[in-house]
């Protein structure tokens, strides 16, 4: 039954998050906001409701390591396993407003987040500061998106040319009915595999790391693919920034506040998972200006540290010697030599976008 479940479960992820996609589509054509801004808000929030579940139950059962575990797993996995499988569907152009504020953004929450995990607990007072943040982000970007139709009206007629002509109501429609065959689906896929997970022996903060993170994360990974083939590529990469910022803020921030006794955070998390996910969230910054474009050789990059970190964690769980020769490899060597050529790559776009803009004037 869980294995059936599970199946079907899969299948109602994919159809909701392609009831979200056109309805999301639909209110950005009709209400005149552009699609990255519906990517990051209503799109990324929408995808993020299982692990806003996952983790506030998690928080109120005490059972942080999950809750924490399912933020930090989904945040890793956001980035480098869906952003890299989108973009080797299709080389995903990014939005100059992602670059220059809701990228940094994230890298700002990721830090933040290290910072109070510094004494070992995440409180509730933590918890109500992000959870502000998230209201703040809310307001500013759609704030910030109204005024961009204004003065970039070429980016949505791009976007979804003049096919859009269904009513107001039937996109919301479309779009909350996606929401909630997303947070069906997720919720027998994590169900049975958490089941199988525990049957196994798998502790918490590796089941939180995989499995939920996984499972809740589907809903995401589902919505960009599929954004990614209907060419609507400022709702493929703006769900992923989007739900990355909300699970830091509201996810983690009213996990904090309906946990008893906060969020503990364990040695592990800090010094590697955490280090891990701010690794990530940085690494999107140059490969989002090597021409404000992510190719399909990035994507593969972002695919396969999804895998070398994947096969750490199994090692790690099975207690393989190799586990601790991978991590100082990866730390030391096979990450900083990425990032440096990254920031070359990224500086030579932008010299090159000097020089062109100095011949055009």
């Amino acid at each position: 039954m869980t294995i059936i479940l599970f199946a079907v479960g899969l299948v109602i992820l994919i159809l909701g998050a392609e009831a979200l996609v056109r309805g999301a589509s639909g209110l950005a054509a009709n209400l005149g906001i552009s699609p990255l801004i519906i990517g990051l808000t209503v799109v990324a929030f929408g995808t993020s409701s299982p692990e806003m579940a996952v983790s506030v139950i998690s928080g109120i059962n005490n059972q942080a390591d999950l809750s924490l575990g399912n933020v930090i797993g989904s945040n890793i996995l956001n980035v480098l396993l869906i952003l890299g499988l989108s973009a080797l569907i299709t080389p995903l152009v990014v939005s100059r407003k992602l670059i220059r504020l809701d990228v940094p953004v994230m890298i700002g929450c990721s830090l933040l987040v290290l910072v109070m995990s510094l004494g070992g607990n995440i409180s509730r007072i933590d918890g109500i500061i992000l959870f502000c943040g998230i209201i703040l982000y809310t307001f500013f970007s759609i704030r910030q998106g109204r005024k961009e139709k204004k003065i970039e009206p070429d980016e949505f007629r791009e976007e979804y040319g003049s096919k859009l002509k269904r009513t107001v109501a039937v996109d919301v429609v479309m779009a909350v009915a996606g929401i909630l065959m997303l947070l069906l689906g997720s919720h027998w896929l994590v169900n049975g595999a958490v089941f199988i997970a525990e049957r196994l022996g798998v502790s918490e903060i590796i089941i939180g790391l995989t499995i939920v993170a996984v499972g809740t994360s589907l809903p995401e990974a589902a919505t960009s693919v599929v954004a990614s083939l209907r060419g609507q590529r400022d709702i493929a990469v703006g769900n992923i920034v989007g739900s990355n910022i909300f699970n830091l803020l509201a996810v983690l921030g009213l996990a904090g506040i309906f946990s008893p006794d906060g969020i503990a955070v364990s040695e592990s998390v800090l010094h590697f998972d955490l280090p891990v996910m701010i690794a990530v969230a940085v690494a999107c910054l140059p490969i989002f200006f090597t021409g404000h474009l992510i190719a399909r050789w990035e994507g593969a990059l972002f695919f396969g540290y999804y895998v070398i970190y994947s096969l750490y964690i199994v090692l790690s769980t099975t207690g393989n010697h190799l586990a601790r020769t991978l991590v100082p490899v990866m730390l030391w060597f096979v990450i900083p030599l990425t990032a440096v050529t990254l920031v070359v790559l990224a500086l030579r776009a932008l010299h090159k976008e000097r020089n062109e803009k100095e011949i055009i004037s």
